[in-house]
């Protein structure tokens, strides 16, 4: 499996910004905007809670895998980076998460 294989979906997507929407299902995406990005990555979600529910652990890393690049997708056309994610991520492992959830501020919840 590559490396950071997440990090380099997220370079991927970002440089089909740019791409032709008449070959790139990514840049069709980001054209459309940020509403319909968000209904998809919530289509895949509810996919995936349905995949998750089923005993075919092929169909629920199926749709777990559509769900993490809608999610970049998401964040791309948002304008936020998956560094930005993963910086939070990396802080919030340094810590129980029970710990960490209650030290949030009302902003971070």
């Amino acid at each position: 499996m590559p490396k950071d294989i997440v990090s380099q979906l997220a370079a991927t997507i970002r440089e089909r910004r740019h791409s032709d929407g008449d070959v790139s299902y990514t840049q069709q995406l980001l054209s459309a905007g940020p509403e319909r990005c968000a209904r998809k990555f919530g289509e895949e979600a509810v996919e995936t809670v349905i995949a998750s529910l089923g005993t075919d652990p092929k169909a629920l890393a199926s749709e777990a895998a559509d769900v993490v690049f809608h999610l970049l997708v998401l964040l791309e056309v948002r304008g936020v980076s998956w560094s930005e994610v993963a910086q939070i991520l990396e802080k919030r492992s340094s810590q129980s998460g029970l710990a960490e959830k209650a030290a949030r501020t009302i902003v971070d919840k």
